[in-house]
């Protein structure tokens, strides 16, 4: 696992900035770096070492040089892929599981992606055509960023690379801060740094002569179904789960796994313990309040299989967290990523990469929303004066316990969920523990709202619940989520926060020929009668206690809500009264006010709102007006970094 840079340019001058990029990736790769230099591009690398510990230096050459690739991520198909290309006379200088790529790259040029299984962002610079290719793998579990202008192009892993290298201006993107508002994730290829772009997942970028093209390579479909019975298509997912477990097993170092309570990393943890001839090291993160931990479950799992089990408790300190966290995202983080965060520096102690259950519940259906949309079908049915006149009344008036899918919350979704259908409804559902339209218009002010010329969130959620690729009401949902949430959100977490700790974490759920099996098996086999992830729940059933199978979702999550009424108080207070998106004009003091009465009165839980605002402050001071710090605190912001590390830019240029 890595961190790539580059920039091309006929400028000697912005040409050396490449190791001011590259030194500011150095956590994702303390193990080494590496730089490549013409009168045309720069390239650079930081490494993790995790396959040829000794020889797989970056940047990488084919066998006359022409060539140079960088790249981050792990090639799970690399063994074959390298005897067949020995065998069609091709020379390897390393063992690396990457330089497959190049060669890859000299028998088919950009059509090598088809070949790779795995999980990767690189670029190619081909000497003989002065062309770069950027290439990001199927899913988007490695990010890739860059910033275009005329014949310049500068690319990096992270947006900081880019960002906070002198070579732009930093400037906040209203419309993507309005998205992400309603949808937690940023869309298309958006970030919160005006002109910085993201590589969207399954896409090649082809750089040449100033001009900039992009393709996608790979796409799902949900059309065709296997048409097995449910004990069949039991074995046969089994048997692809274990195949695909035992690929992302590809190391020269040890490899451990995450184990929460759920069946997502537990199922991956039990494979993996029968794939494995070593003892298994295992990281898991709990909390104080029990209604919360899942640790008791995670440590079933643990004794079954006589892991090597790591613990820690996750505690209401977590505040002081949000600055390293935001740091590292490059965007605001999400409550899910604490747990991360602390789960990736546990494991880092002693590890270099660990396996997860990311994806599980994008590919077999796994969110309340999924089996939810039912219900709400069922209380559309009551006339619409009955449900806004009488029961709107009463749902307003049931009292919120702040506890995780708390009665009062779940009871507002299906009141305001009945108000839309189809494609609309799932997409409203994404934003209604944020922010809907109508509260980011509250939110927002006036002369912020008419300098975003596209508000409509929504669409970037219906262009793939509308699209072909599926016909289920099931399966258009996974098939959004799937190009929506998972790269844009779910593994964006993953990486920052496994990065940030020099730790890489292996998805086995997300591996692109497990997904498309997935895709195969039919909806209700996924969510049957209400009951989430059916059919992974029965190859779980297989390996793991009873107890654990049968128990509902509850997430790796915390008790925000409660933290924020008594431990964090202080520290929402001070968004209230500091806010400098308030000061600057982008919100309404008084709706941020409001927010902050509302949760700490009791009357509404707005965690998610309130920790999206609090991580929005530290990333503004932090990013956007270059503060060596951003955290909140009680009686005022405190100035914070990294250990080892500045974050204060050099002057932007454009």
């Amino acid at each position: 696992m890595c961190g790539i840079t580059g920039i091309v340019s006929r400028n000697p001058e912005e040409r050396s900035s490449i190791r001011r990029m590259t030194d500011l990736l150095a956590h994702r790769g303390p193990d080494g770096f590496g730089y490549y230099e013409d009168e045309a591009v720069a390239l650079g690398h930081r490494r993790l070492s995790i396959i040829d510990l000794d020889g797989g230096a970056q940047p990488i050459s084919n066998e006359d040089g022409t060539i140079q690739l960088v790249c981050n991520g792990e090639i799970y198909n690399s063994p074959s892929l390298r005897r067949e290309l020995i065998a069609r006379g091709h020379a390897f200088k390393t063992r690396s599981d990457v330089e497959v790529i190049l060669h890859l790259y000299e028998e088919h040029g950009r059509d090598c992606v088809q070949h790779l299984r795995g999980m990767f962002a690189f670029a190619i610079w081909d000497g003989r055509s002065r062309e770069l290719l950027l290439a990001r793998d199927h899913l988007g579990q490695k990010p890739l960023f860059y910033w275009h202008r005329g014949d310049r192009l500068y690319f990096a892993s992270e947006i900081k690379s880019i960002a906070h290298s002198g070579i732009v201006s930093r400037e906040l993107d209203l419309e993507s801060l309005w998205h992400y508002a309603s949808l937690r994730f940023l869309p298309d290829e958006l970030t919160l740094f005006r002109g910085i772009r993201k590589l969207p997942a399954a896409t090649l970028l082809s750089f040449r002569d100033g001009r900039v093209s992009k393709s996608r390579y790979w796409n799902l479909s949900f059309a065709d179904k296997d048409d097995l019975n449910e004990s069949e298509q039991v074995d046969q997912l089994e048997q692809v789960l274990r195949e695909t477990v035992r690929c992302h097993l590809l190391s020269d170092v040890r490899v451990g796994t995450f184990l929460s309570g759920g069946i997502d990393s537990t199922t991956v943890a039990a494979l993996m313990a029968g794939e494995s001839a070593g003892n298994v090291p295992s990281y898991s993160i709990g909390v104080v309040e029990q209604r919360f931990d899942e640790l008791p479950y995670a440590r079933m799992v643990a004794a079954r299989y006589g892991f090597e089990a790591h613990e820690e408790i996750a505690r209401a300190n977590l505040v002081d967290l949000l600055p390293e966290m935001v740091y590292h995202m490059d965007e605001p983080a999400d409550p899910y990523g604490v747990g991360l965060f602390l789960a990736s520096r546990l494991a880092a102690r002693t590890d270099k990469v660990v396996l997860s259950g990311d994806g599980a519940d994008e590919s077999f259906g796994g969110y309340d929303r999924y089996a939810g949309q039912r219900i709400v079908d069922y209380y559309a049915l009551l006339p619409a004066l009955v449900r806004r006149h009488l029961l709107g009344p009463v749902i307003n008036h049931i009292p919120e316990s702040f506890a995780y899918k708390s009665v009062a919350q779940k009871a507002a979704w299906v009141h305001d969920m009945a108000g839309y259908s189809s494609g609309s409804r799932y997409a409203q559902s994404l934003g209604f523990l944020r922010f809907t339209d109508a509260r980011k218009r509250e939110l927002f002010s006036p002369e912020a709202i008419a300098g975003i010329n596209d508000t409509n969130s929504m669409a970037k959620v219906l262009v793939h619940y509308d699209a072909d690729n599926a016909r289920h009401p099931i399966d258009k949902m996974l098939y959004t989520d799937l190009m929506t949430r998972v790269p844009d959100h779910n593994l964006v977490m993953s990486d920052r926060m496994a990065m940030a700790n020099s730790l890489e974490i292996r998805s086995p759920f997300m591996d692109h020929t497990l997904v498309e099996f997935a895709a195969r098996i039919p909806a209700e086999m996924k969510v049957r009668r209400g009951r989430l992830k059916h059919i992974l729940r029965e190859v779980a059933r297989r390996h793991l206690p009873e107890a654990l199978v049968n128990r509902p979702k509850q997430g790796f999550g915390f008790p925000l809500g409660i933290w924020m009424r008594t431990a964090l108080r202080g520290q929402l207070e001070a968004v209230s009264a500091e806010s400098r998106l308030v000061q600057e004009g982008v919100f309404e003091r008084r709706a941020v006010e409001r927010l902050v009465h509302e949760h700490l009165s009791g009357k509404v839980d707005h965690n998610y709102r309130l920790w999206m605002l609090m991580n929005l402050e530290v990333w503004h001071r932090m990013h956007i007006d270059g503060e060596p710090g951003g955290a909140m605190h009680e009686g005022g912001a405190a100035g914070w970094a990294p250990a080892g590390r500045s974050i204060r830019p050099s002057a932007g240029v454009a």
